[in-house]
């Protein structure tokens, strides 16, 4: 175990340095269990270091991928593969169908219960993804406001397929410019879950109050944030679509094409399988492809570079540059921080 390079009396060292009240708050049972988060942005090796770390600590995973959870997206969505989910198990992957919806309550009301099923096993729940609405969501609790509704919530994913985020920002923009201040027109999750709101409630979202965010937090996360330079990072994730395309990813979209992703307007908008659809209803010539490719690309590029913004909002999150530490490393410094943290 990582942790067995701390030698027992600095250990004692540190205890002999706090009250025995102190001790005893410190080693309650009550004391929030702990979770692990990994994140980090698209292409950087969050599964490699996710996967060392659960066989290290007896983990299972929790995926926090919006696009995993749907059968049939795998390439694009990179899956970890079967024989590794069978070594080591994973939670909300292919847990729904194109035809069914999935937005950040489902998630939230997913994971918790995969985070509770897996603590009752004595194992360590390991958060693993690069959605970060869906791990702030989990870490804070849900969104505020009134349960979705399907159909109000489809009306509007089909105003975003049809007439694109800018159109579903400005109409936010008039009914509630406070909460509009506080989002961008790329926050495509907000705006719709604002709009829906709005329209549920006649009230603005500004309205509804703010999340307790400190006590919202029911367990003692310890989150981590990977990432690269970023003229690193970009030339890893363009080999990674590459890579993807090579394995068969525009077959993978023609297939879920067939069956229905066109009906799914979060799944039929996911990086990558938006392009591919878009190629697909081409003529499908050389520049077509290679236009494909192109947007494939600056996609995944803009995607990260969300990410990174991102979670420099997100206090709980400490950063690891992988340029500068291994794997090992990283998973080495991840573990030694859950066997000694309180």
């Amino acid at each position: 175990m990582v942790g067995s390079s701390v030698e027992e009396k600095e250990l004692e060292s540190f205890f002999r340095h706090i009250t025995l009240t102190q001790q005893e708050s410190y080693l309650t049972p009550s004391a929030k269990k702990k979770v692990i988060v990994l994140s980090g942005p698209t292409g950087v090796g969050k599964t490699n270091l996710s996967l060392l770390i659960a066989r290290a600590i007896g983990g299972e995973i929790v995926s926090a991928d919006s696009m995993q959870v749907y059968r049939g997206m795998n390439i694009g969505t990179d899956k970890v593969a079967k024989e590794l989910r069978e070594e080591i198990p994973h939670h909300l992957i292919d847990i729904r169908d194109l035809s069914d919806s999935f937005n950040v309550v489902n998630f939230w009301e997913e994971a918790s219960h995969a985070i509770e099923g897996i603590l009752s096993r004595g194992a360590v729940p390991i958060v693993v993804g690069g959605t970060g609405f869906y791990i702030h969501a989990l870490i804070y609790g849900p969104p505020s406001g009134p349960p979705s509704v399907p159909e109000v919530r489809l009306k509007f994913e089909d105003l975003l397929y049809q007439k694109g985020a800018q159109f579903l920002f400005e109409q936010l923009e008039e009914l509630d410019p406070d909460y509009a201040l506080t989002i961008t027109q790329n926050d495509r999750h907000k705006i719709i879950r604002a709009l829906e709101i709005i329209t549920l409630t006649n009230k603005k979202v500004s309205q509804f109050p703010k999340q307790q965010m400190a006590l919202a937090q029911q367990y003692n996360y310890r989150c981590w944030f990977l990432y690269m330079p970023k003229e690193i990072l970009y030339r890893k994730i363009e080999s990674r679509c590459d890579e993807m395309i090579s394995r068969g990813f525009l077959e993978e979209v023609k297939q879920l094409k067939e069956k229905g992703l066109l009906l799914n307007s979060s799944a039929s908008q996911a990086i990558g399988y938006r392009q591919g659809l878009e190629f697909l209803s081409s003529a499908q010539t050389q520049s077509d492809f290679e236009e494909f490719v192109l947007s494939f690309k600056q996609a995944s590029r803009r995607y990260a570079k969300r990410q990174f913004t991102w979670f420099r909002k997100e206090p709980l999150f400490r950063w690891l540059n992988r340029e500068e530490v291994s794997f090992d490393r990283a998973a080495e410094i991840i573990l030694q921080d859950f066997e000694l943290s309180f």
